[in-house]
């Protein structure tokens, strides 16, 4: 056990300096070079510092960093949660219907105007594609809990989420269908994800609405626990199923929703890494799994953002295709080795 407990003490400190030195290099490389003096003289001395390298690392590069550490904690978390309620290793952060609830908002708003042949300006365009996300997210999380409220079987609401998904990904199809080139590009485009379009003032929203859903999450780590145990277990020692389902679904869509509004559904990292943390630490524990995601998913995140940018170069690849490298190979591996880890 002693053995046990200092080898997860060391690993969160490793994770905890890696996180800091990605977060660090993200912030440092780019397609324009600036050295680490530069960085710091544009926190700590910016009178020394040209006015367009003291914008790229305050208007671009930290806003970009912050956001991928954000999104990575986000959406690994709720992972984790997702797979451990539905007991399914395949799970993801978006099996409830969030990310296509978030479609269908801005396919309706940015297809739909396109259809009505209204021109809106950039910024509010971007703003509002935020937005209609955020409803989407949410009306899809309220359509959830109803059914939660009203169905106990748990495989029900999976399969409501599923068809729920699959009317939502019709209706945008129908959309693009009848919406001119140019629309149909946007909205392809945002699907791809982005992390570098979000002001501090989106940021500070983004945090808020994360830090609300950590909080749920820490509360409800105990509830998760006992879950893993099975239905059964969890009503014996007066676990009330349908309380617990419907905080997870409420934290989880936070999580999730906060970030498919202001970054795209960015995929894989919530399948991924909570599979990478049992792997690691070895423990279905939710008191070490929990940080342990957060950790985890801060570091990939930052990573794949790092690699998206291409360091000296002027091309930036969606971060849904670098994540896909992360993510598929870890999806391969537990479908092959056919290990039912979250049951460990």
């Amino acid at each position: 056990m002693a053995n046990n407990s200092t080898h997860t003490k060391f690993y969160f400190a490793a994770l905890s300096l890696t996180a800091i030195l990605f977060f660090v290099l993200d912030i440092v490389l780019g397609s324009v070079s600036i050295s680490i003096k530069e960085i710091f003289n544009v926190f700590f001395s910016a009178d020394k510092v040209e006015s367009h390298v003291s914008n790229i690392i305050i208007n671009f590069r930290l806003p970009r960093t912050c956001v991928a550490l954000l999104a990575g904690v986000a959406l690994s978390v709720s992972g984790l949660q997702m797979q451990t309620v539905f007991r399914n290793p395949l799970a993801d952060p978006y099996l409830l219907g969030v990310s296509s609830g978030a479609n269908l908002g801005v396919a309706l708003f940015l297809l739909g105007s396109s259809i009505f042949s209204i021109i809106l300006p950039t910024i509010v365009s971007n703003f509002c594609i935020a937005s209609a996300a955020f409803i989407g997210s949410a009306l899809t999380l309220l359509l959830v809990l109803i059914v939660s409220i009203r169905i106990r079987d748990i495989m029900t609401v999976l399969i409501f989420g599923i068809m729920f998904s699959g009317a939502a990904t019709a209706i945008v199809g129908l959309l693009q269908y009848k919406s001119n080139e140019s629309a149909v590009k946007t909205f392809v485009v945002w699907t791809f994800g982005n992390l570098g379009s979000s002001t501090f003032n989106e940021i500070k929203i983004m945090f808020a609405i994360i830090f609300i859903g950590l909080i749920i999450v820490i509360f409800s780590i105990k509830k998760l626990n006992v879950l893993l145990l099975g239905d059964v277990y969890a009503q014996t020692v007066g676990v009330n199923l349908k309380l617990t389902r419907i905080i997870i679904f409420v934290s989880t869509s936070l999580l999730t929703g906060s970030i498919v509004a202001f970054c795209g559904p960015v995929g894989f990292i919530g399948i991924a890494v909570p599979h990478i943390a049992r792997m690691i630490f070895r423990r279905a524990d939710h008191r070490i799994l929990v940080p342990a995601c957060i950790l985890l998913g801060a570091n990939i995140m930052v990573f794949c953002d790092i690699i998206s940018q291409l360091p000296g170069s002027n091309i930036v690849i969606p971060i849904n295709i670098v994540v896909a490298f992360v993510g598929i190979p870890v999806i391969i591996w537990i479908i092959l080795s056919n290990k039912k880890i979250i049951n460990e």
